[in-house]
């Protein structure tokens, strides 16, 4: 599939956003149903991983690198939605009941980075840690607060390391697969040649995903019942504009 030369500009981000927006305002309930999912997990992993912060910090963003395939039916409501077609949860399960191969391998190869982050995480924390690290005060204070330059620096280092990768092949192509009869090796090829064409915008873009994220998280979760679904929107979005698709 050819490259956009011509949509794709620095604010690019911004206009996905604005539209998946109004593609999550047009169909609600499928969204909305996503994110609960999505914070109903979250609150899950608080109520199994509360005392045992260094194992946490590392789940919910390794759980967040597997998100983007959670939410791959709302893709489907976005493209239905342009051309017309049914977009309600009938569409999402009409998906989902394919039970599309190359989906469930994407889903694979994105669970083994997130549990190959969730390892790495508690490695380092348990291992480079000056206290035992068992609440989000103790990461606070020992970990992020700490006046040495070290742990921190490279906790956020090596996650950076790893989330790259995952970005760059998941970026363009999760919904290419749900759009096309692409195989996963030539949907991730497809990512990878739109983040090597459009660096910049799609930093943009990865920063702002983590910012809403994030700002999710702070709410104790509820923000990602709306973070979740817009962000799903939009990446439909980015992914039509990356590879001009119709």
């Amino acid at each position: 599939m050819a490259m956009s030369t011509e949509r794709i500009q620095l604010n690019s981000p911004l206009k996905w956003l604005k539209q998946g927006w109004a593609d999550f305002v047009r169909h609600p309930v499928p969204g909305l149903a996503h994110g609960l999912a999505l914070a109903l997990f979250g609150w899950l992993l608080i109520a199994v991983a509360h005392d045992r912060f260094w194992l946490l910090a590392g789940a919910f963003s390794g759980f967040m690198v597997v998100a983007p395939i959670l939410t791959s039916g709302l893709y489907v409501i976005s493209r239905n939605s342009a051309v017309g077609s049914p977009a309600d949860l009938s569409a999402v399960f009409k998906l989902w009941r394919s039970f599309d191969r190359r989906l469930v391998i994407f889903g694979l190869l994105l669970n083994l980075a997130g549990t190959g982050w969730v390892l790495t995480s508690a490695a380092m924390i348990t291992a480079l840690a000056p206290v035992p690290i068992q609440s989000p005060v103790d990461f606070l204070r020992h970990v992020v607060l700490q006046p040495d330059v070290g742990l921190f620096e490279a906790w956020l280092l090596v996650g950076g390391l790893l989330a790259a990768p995952v970005f760059a092949s998941s970026v363009v192509a999760i919904p290419m697969l749900v759009d096309t009869d692409s195989s996963v090796r030539d949907a991730v090829m497809t990512s990878w040649r739109a983040v090597g064409a459009y660096p910049v915008p799609l930093a943009l873009w990865a920063t702002l995903i983590m910012v809403l994220v994030g700002a999710g998280m702070l709410t104790g979760l509820l923000g990602l019942i709306i973070a979740v679904p817009w962000l799903a929107h939009a990446s439909w979005h980015a992914y039509v504009d990356l590879t001009a698709a119709p």
